[in-house]
């Protein structure tokens, strides 16, 4: 008996020290299928963009809000595979999707969906726009393919398109150059690259129209950046003005020197090769600092800074020698494991940190520790554990969406889309 009070005693304290640290509450965002599907963006209002599987083993673009999808990938351009990269939020969403009435005549892979194991017929992959419930196609610079990475408050969209120039430094199934560019009211614009590199993609572009990516140079295809890039110089564009950011000590050569997001203070994320090119950090840039190695989580050679807020919060991830991944927030100096911030008994054990808005809510991706499938989830700092998210937005959230997502939001309430997912853990 006092063998049992005593493990009584030492289980309680336990539990009172996990609630403790439980800092954040838990939404499972459901089942997304295999990579490189995963949310990947959430907006200060809580709008959540990525790729989830849909039938026959395709990849669709969708949005979460408020625990719910939906589809925004069909019909589309009629072909099968697409993601969304980013949503502003006014509901505006962007991405690459395959396109039945683009050609392709060089039977490139542009998107990667064929290397990444998914159903693909061959059909050239293109940037979008989606609003007002439809996807619109945005211009290339001659060529077939592109992506369209994120977009800003403003509706500027920042990503990647080819040229009609043959690259021939590219290796099969890639042929042509691409280029980083933004999109705006006035059409399409390239963006310089780093002195001598032909090929460069913008990632993010903050509400001031500071532009940020990476050039290098053509590669086999790379699943981390889904693009075919090398990524050699770590970049930030201007008033016109590119300006290479620096490294870590390492040329580029490994796993890349390369800038990922921006936020509206100017501040950049992304990660470099140390020196000798054999591990990556994240690091976090300023005009004021420069490029500050994050570090990594501990016992891990490699980090990568996926993401920042405004208040200069980062997530991203942690690897360690075997690749296996831990998602990161690193804040005031100091990096944190989410999973240690989370109800020990949580179902999902988390992976990677894609994104996080004004607020600090946090998106990535997760795998389901009983039956090993990846999922998306979200996580809101404190809240009430066990709290059931609501089907609605409350009437300040709807005034700041437009007309298309809150009628998509009505046809959530009417069963016209997936059911609620799992309640927050």
């Amino acid at each position: 008996m006092k063998t049992f009070v005593i493990s009584m005693a030492a289980s309680l304290l336990a539990a009172v020290a996990i609630a403790q640290t439980q800092q954040y509450t838990l939404v499972d965002l459901g089942a997304v299928g295999a990579s490189p599907a995963q949310p990947y963006v959430v907006t200060n209002n809580g709008l959540v963009s990525g790729g989830s599987a849909a039938s026959n083993g395709m990849m669709h673009a969708v949005l979460w809000y408020q625990g719910m999808k939906a589809d925004i990938g069909a019909p589309g351009f009629g072909a099968l595979n697409s993601q969304a990269f980013s949503v502003n939020a006014r509901g505006q969403a962007v991405g690459e999707a395959e396109s039945l009435t683009a050609l392709n005549p060089t039977n490139e892979d542009f998107c990667g969906f064929k290397a990444s194991g998914l159903p693909s017929n061959g059909a050239a992959c293109v940037p979008f726009l989606w609003e007002y419930g439809m996807m619109t196609a945005l211009p290339t610079l001659g060529g077939s393919n592109g992506a369209a990475n994120f977009i800003n408050s403003r509706g500027v969209v920042a990503g990647v398109v080819e040229t009609a120039l043959r690259d021939p430094g590219c290796p099969s199934p890639q042929v042509l150059q691409f280029k980083p560019v933004i999109w705006d009211s006035e059409g399409v614009h390239e963006l310089p690259t780093a002195s001598g590199d032909l090929d460069g993609v913008a990632f993010s572009l903050n509400n001031n129209g500071q532009v940020i990516g990476a050039s290098g140079n053509c590669a086999t295809f790379n699943p981390q950046l889904q693009l075919n890039l090398q990524p050699l110089h770590a970049l930030l564009w201007d008033t016109g003005t590119v300006t290479d950011l620096g490294n870590l000590g390492g040329t580029g050569h490994g796993f890349g020197n390369v800038a990922l997001n921006i936020n509206n203070k100017g501040q950049v994320v992304g990660n470099s090769d140390l020196p000798g090119d054999q591990a990556f950090h994240g690091f976090l840039w300023s005009q004021q600092t420069g490029m500050k190695d994050l570090g990594t989580l501990s016992g891990d050679p490699n980090s990568a800074a996926l993401n920042l807020n405004d208040e200069g919060v980062v997530v991203g991830v942690s690897v360690d020698k075997d690749f296996n991944p831990r998602p990161f927030v690193w804040q005031n100096g100091t990096m944190t494991d989410l999973n240690t911030l989370i109800p020990a008994n949580s179902p999902l054990a988390l992976l990677l940190a894609c994104g996080i808005n004004s607020r600090g809510e946090i998106t990535g991706l997760a795998v389901d520790k009983a039956t090993g499938e990846a999922h998306g989830y979200l996580l809101t700092p404190g809240g009430s554990v066990g709290s059931v998210p609501a089907l609605l937005p409350d009437a300040s959230s709807a005034r700041t969406l437009t007309d298309d997502v809150r009628r998509l939001l009505g046809r959530f309430a009417a069963g016209r889309y997936t059911a609620p997912l799992r309640q927050p853990q």
